[in-house]
């Protein structure tokens, strides 16, 4: 009995002893998985620690709301300004153009980390050992090392060539004491218009629904009161913008894509000049009644015309670009109203165009741009094409002169003055010349943070003093820039799809800021 009680008693120890190993070697497999999984999970998350982590203000980038609206969350855009209206390009303008290729990076380094833990013996979860962690704790502290080098050197590239916004030039209080004391009364709509205050106030008010195609261009008649609007769907409707409200929409008369569509200076309202991808230029007739008495066809490229360049005082001449390299005046008073002033060279090479300017001040030159990385201006009264190809003067940014890429101008505008020339390049910045520099001048500011690749982008002033820069961008969002600093000062969602086009008015017409894009109106008003 003693012998069989202590084998009972060993038998028991025994057992307690095996209970109390498979229970240790169940916490150890417990803490190893634990660990495993933290950092699996830490692994996952370090893209969106990082991406949160880049700046106080992010701005939404195309990546994240997508995958927002993949989960089926939807969230307010929040991309306000502060008070102090300085609005940091190194930290957010590089987002669309930058920031989205290093988060997709982030992710796929993310996913490729956990993948090399699920692919080892066990799952990587019940077997893994001190030294794969170190590993993965090495792999992912030199790629948060990589990313980091990137992401400084990304935004010393944005810091560069950024001046100091100024002071605000016009202050509410002041101004409103003056303007009831008489002084200065008739610059207080232009001072109040052209105040960064109030750019960074501007925020959506409505959209124009009418066209069944995309929007590609938008122009006010000289008093502000009306909008043109043209499109895919081959129409051109008429606006009373103010009320939202369509007052006359007609067919064009075009085969394909109207580009543009722009009221003749002190014609009345009464004529509208159009071009489109069918390389017709036509002229719309219209009446006091609310219609179309009819469109004709007054020149013929053997491209697309993708621009029209208006004289500021006349009311029945203009000028025309298309991708043939020729360039058309047109003066509607003539039995033959196109006559062909230059085909646009570099050497033999004929240069297709994109868009054409006139400068409001001297209105004998315009300058044209399209497809090579070269801005050329000429003057009508002197086009001799065996003489530089007629070419009065060309600018290029110096970095570009030599530059192997493909580089086109996309759009070029005047300054309300003409001193000034804003040029947007393909897949590139924008770029502001002193129109009276001598040939071959470079570039004064560079504007970055956009980014111009899928769509022809449009570039406008915008201010009764052309104050701000303003462009659209393939990620949807607006961009305003302070001209004399190059620095962002506003940043709007526009269309998810892209913004490619602007019509710009600064007028007296209820100390209103009016922007229009596409089919939508920014607005505010004065306080």
């Amino acid at each position: 009995m003693a012998e069989t009680d202590e084998k009972s008693t060993a038998l028991d120890a025994g057992g307690s002893e095996e209970k109390e190993t498979e229970e240790d070697q169940h916490k150890e497999t417990d803490a190893s998985g634990s660990k495993e999984g933290q950092t699996q999970s830490s692994s996952q998350d370090a893209p969106k620690d990082t991406g949160e982590a880049s700046g106080d203000k992010p701005m939404p980038d195309v990546d994240g709301e997508i995958g927002r609206n993949q989960e089926g969350e939807e969230e307010e855009d929040t991309d306000s300004m502060d008070g102090s209206g300085h609005y940091s390009l190194t930290e957010d303008g590089e987002r669309e153009s930058e920031g989205g290729r290093q988060e997709r990076a982030k992710v796929k380094d993310g996913g490729k980390r956990a993948a090399r833990k699920r692919n080892r013996p066990g799952g990587g979860t019940n077997h893994s050992t001190s030294s794969d962690e170190d590993d993965d704790e090495e792999e992912e502290q030199k790629d948060d090392d990589d990313e980091d080098d990137d992401g400084e050197e990304i935004e010393a590239w944005l810091g560069a060539e950024l001046s100091d916004l100024r002071g605000p030039p016009w202050q509410a209080i002041p101004s409103l004491r003056s303007r009831e004391l008489g002084r200065d009364s008739h610059q207080f709509v232009k001072r109040v218009c052209g105040s960064r205050g109030l750019v960074q106030r501007l925020e959506l008010q409505g959209r124009l629904e009418k066209h069944k195609g995309c929007v590609n261009t938008l122009h006010f008649n000289p008093s502000g009161t009306r909008l043109a609007s043209g499109s895919d769907d081959l129409r051109v409707v008429i606006w009373d913008w103010a009320v939202r409200r369509v007052e006359m929409e007609f067919d064009s008369g075009h085969k394909s894509n109207v580009f543009q569509a722009k009221f003749l200076p002190h014609s009345g309202d009464s004529t509208l000049a159009m071009c489109a991808r069918d390389g017709q230029i036509r002229v719309a007739e219209l009446s006091a009644t609310q219609r179309c008495k009819n469109t004709k066809r007054v020149a013929q490229h053997k491209g697309a015309a993708h621009k029209l360049a208006l004289e500021p005082d006349s009311p029945c001449s203009f000028l025309s670009a298309g991708e043939d390299a020729v360039v058309f005046g047109i003066d509607l008073r003539l039995d033959r109203p196109a006559n062909k002033l230059v085909v646009v060279k570099e050497g033999d090479k004929k240069v297709g165009l994109y868009t054409i300017f006139v400068n409001p001040a001297k209105t004998q030159h315009f300058a044209v741009g399209g497809r090579d990385q070269y801005v050329r201006i000429y003057d009508q009264r002197k086009i001799n094409e065996n003489d530089n190809n007629g070419v009065l003067k060309k600018f290029c940014p110096s970095h570009l002169v030599s530059s192997e890429s493909k580089t086109n101008i996309t759009c070029l505008v005047y300054s309300h003055n003409g001193t000034e020339l804003l040029v947007t390049y393909n897949d590139e910045d924008i770029y502001l010349f002193d129109s009276n520099h001598s040939d071959g001048a470079d570039y004064r500011r560079r504007y970055k943070g956009h980014r111009n690749n899928a769509t022809v982008k449009g570039v406008n002033f915008y201010g009764p003093c052309s104050e701000f820069v303003v462009s659209g961008s393939d990620c949807g969002h607006i961009y305003l820039w302070d001209k004399y600093s190059a620095r962002i000062v506003q940043f709007m969602e526009g269309d998810r799809g892209g913004v490619s086009s602007f019509a710009c008015c600064s007028r007296d017409i209820g100390l209103h800021n009016i922007l229009f894009k596409s089919s939508a109106i920014f607005n505010v008003s004065s306080p």
